[in-house]
């Protein structure tokens, strides 16, 4: 009987932990297509939709690639409330708010009219709604993972928790099928005027599908019992002044691991879509077709290297990521210029696979580096600022480079002086593999308890 009632508790917690995990993916994909479509509209539609038409191409893609990078400015504020308030009333709760902001302001990118119709207007309502969509985004990361992570058996929570993150390469899969399915069927006019704003609308309905799902799980019981102590008044403080009071050290290597690991995505899914239309002379449809393959690469490998930094560790596995993607740039642009269909996909291919080694392992390290009652304070502040420091610069970084210097060596040395940084920063941290969340909540205390005791000790 008892053996019976243990297989089935297994089986229970099994199938919540998969819900859980789907509820996480199901946000993660519809934010991430409507972040990714933000990105390849700014090359492709807003540079000439939204903005004053002039004589130099990269100009007007620098232009639109500010408003993108105002998104990224967004996310760390949008992390701090998000987290101050996760950490408060639960990662549930936020997750749903954070889904309906970013849907909200995509569909209304959908609908502004353009710098023609309303000149300099235009350009200003597309910066406050990405404002309000990168605000959303980055709550939406923290809590997504920490609701899989919190969950996750200890031994397997590299694997786990790498899920949300494939969620990103499936949205931007999902974004990429929309452009292209508009792209092919209608004239380049017709996509620039009216058909863009379709992949814009969509978003409403995926947005209500992820909202559906994730209000179908729970909040994990070790974050319900946190929250029962800071509503007792037993907990410490939470939060986020209690994690930059507490946990400063671990906050920079959070966004020391993530340096590398965010230039690299951005310069390989953004910034190559500029560098293959312009200086290649690839055709939109094409790029589109080399992306979704990458996108498909991308999301298959992630998994796969969540379970090896369950095996090996996660600073081996860490490691290796950003030791190749310091190689990428000086090979990649030079198999994208020769305009060979093979070669530039295994360029790309090839960038995501070492993004993969990286991205993989964020969750699990992340959450393992700070106590419950501020985990996603923490967890969002350290990835958030790195996304300002990093993904946010990369591709206007690497398009100036390009422009002012006529080649891509020193977006190469850019991304390799990225990849020592993030290098460095995995020297520095612990290992962590296998490691309970319980335990570190219990570390987390007698930390407190000795500091509250030195005092006294002096004292006497």
């Amino acid at each position: 009987m008892s053996t019976h009632s243990a297989a089935d508790e297994k089986r229970g917690r099994s199938t919540e932990l998969r819900r859980v995990v789907g509820a996480s993916m199901a946000g993660t994909i519809v934010e991430w297509y409507e972040f990714f479509l933000y990105a390849t509209a700014a090359t492709l539609v807003f540079s000439k939709v939204f903005f004053p038409e002039s004589g130099d191409q990269l100009g007007g893609v620098i232009a639109a690639m500010a408003t993108y990078a105002v998104g990224f400015v967004a996310r760390p504020v949008g992390g701090l409330v998000f987290g101050h308030f996760g950490d408060k009333y639960g990662r549930k709760k936020l997750l749903q708010v954070s889904l309906l902001l970013v849907g909200s302001s995509t569909f209304l990118m959908g609908c502004l009219p353009t710098f023609d119709q309303i000149s300099y207007l235009a350009p200003i309502l597309l910066v406050i709604l990405r404002f309000i969509q990168g605000f959303a985004i980055g709550g939406e990361w923290g809590g997504a993972v920490l609701l899989v992570a919190e969950h996750s058996p200890n031994r397997s929570r590299g694997f786990w928790a790498s899920w949300p993150q494939a969620g990103v390469p499936a949205g931007n899969f999902l974004a990429t099928v929309v452009l292209l399915i508009l792209t092919m069927t209608l004239p380049e006019t017709a996509f620039l005027s009216w058909g863009w704003r379709v992949a814009f609308w969509l978003s409403a309905v995926i947005v209500l599908v992820g909202y559906y799902i994730r209000t179908k799980v729970k909040d994990a019981p070790i974050f319900l019992e946190a929250q029962r102590e800071q509503e007792s008044g037993h907990a410490a403080a939470a939060g986020l002044r209690a994690v930059v009071r507490y946990y400063p050290r671990e906050v920079v290597k959070a966004i020391g691991i993530k340096i590398a690991e965010n230039i690299l995505y951005y310069l390989v899914v953004t910034f190559s879509i500029t560098y293959l239309k312009i200086i290649v002379g690839a055709t939109t449809s094409n790029i589109l077709w080399w992306m979704l393959i990458a996108h498909a690469v991308n999301f298959s490998v992630i998994p796969f290297a969540g379970a090896l930094s369950d095996r090996i560790g996660r600073r081996p596995v860490y490691a290796i990521g950003a030791l190749t993607a310091g190689t990428w740039g000086f090979f990649a642009f030079p198999m994208m210029a020769t305009g060979n269909p093979v070669l530039i996909v295994a360029a790309i291919v090839i960038g995501l696979v070492f993004h993969s080694f990286m991205y993989a392992g964020q969750p699990s390290i992340m959450a393992e580096m700070f106590p419950t009652r501020m985990r996603y304070s923490g967890v969002s502040l350290g990835y958030q600022l790195s996304s300002i420091l990093a993904g946010s610069l990369a591709p206007i970084i690497a398009t100036a480079l390009l422009r002012n210097y006529d080649s891509t060596t020193p977006i190469a040395i850019y991304l390799m002086i990225a990849a020592v940084v993030t290098l460095i920063a995995v020297a520095v941290i612990k290992e962590t593999k296998g490691i309970s969340l319980e335990s570190i909540d219990e570390a987390d205390a007698e930390r407190r308890a000795g500091v509250q005791e030195a005092p006294r000790a002096v004292a006497l």
